[in-house]
């Protein structure tokens, strides 16, 4: 499969799972930067309590707020993480510096986690800020940015860089390390019922 159809892959599944869950990432972020202040009441009681308090305050627009720049970074990370996967594991096999096993499906996964943090941080912080803005605050996704860069200098998109590609690179190990496990026990699972067919599969057994 040629790398151009990798990334609209990445992108097309990337803008639909966040088409669909953009409410709860909403809900999500709202609660991680929801701050109790002192004395006073807790903004949301629960998280059916958030939804509800969101949609009378905001609209029910209010729980598809920053969809286009989630969409950019799911869009941006899908492609970081699952392209850069394939190409760190298919360089590393050509060149014969591994073999298909853990090694080398950990070292894939650790690279492509590091390379989708770098191109996705700065949408992930924009994303962030946006979303988690007062009515008002901004305009729009742009605008934010904007003023972002202008306050603040292009540094700011990569606040809390450490901390995402520790969270990123975890989750690309634990993915593709398991999914690599699984695919294998699939094909040895095949081979078990009709050995025949795993000339079928494209699957390897290394």
């Amino acid at each position: 499969t040629s790398i151009v159809t990798r990334l609209l892959a990445g992108c097309t599944t990337g803008a639909m799972a966040v088409t669909c869950a953009q409410p709860t990432d909403v809900v999500k972020v709202r609660f991680q930067a929801h701050i109790r202040l002192v004395d006073g009441p807790k903004k949301y009681n629960g998280t059916v309590d958030a939804y509800r308090t969101i949609a009378r305050e905001e609209g029910v627009i209010g729980l598809w707020k920053g969809t286009l720049p989630n969409i950019t970074r799911n869009a941006i990370v899908n492609c970081g993480e699952l392209v850069t996967y394939d190409l760190i594991k298919e360089t590393l096999l050509k060149y014969h510096l591994m073999t298909d096993n853990f090694p080398c499906h950990f070292d894939a996964a650790f690279g492509a986690g590091f390379c989708a943090t770098m191109v996705a941080s700065p949408v992930d912080v924009v994303k962030t800020r946006y979303m988690n803005s007062i009515p008002g605050q901004y305009k729009n996704a742009l605008n934010c940015t904007l003023t972002m860069v202008m306050k603040e200098g292009p540094t700011a998109f990569y606040k809390g860089f450490m901390p995402s590609f520790l969270r990123r690179g975890s989750w690309n190990v634990v993915m593709f390390v398991s999914f690599e496990q699984l695919k294998r026990m699939m094909v040895l699972a095949q081979v078990a019922w009709d050995p025949r067919s795993v000339n079928h599969t494209g699957l390897s057994l290394g």
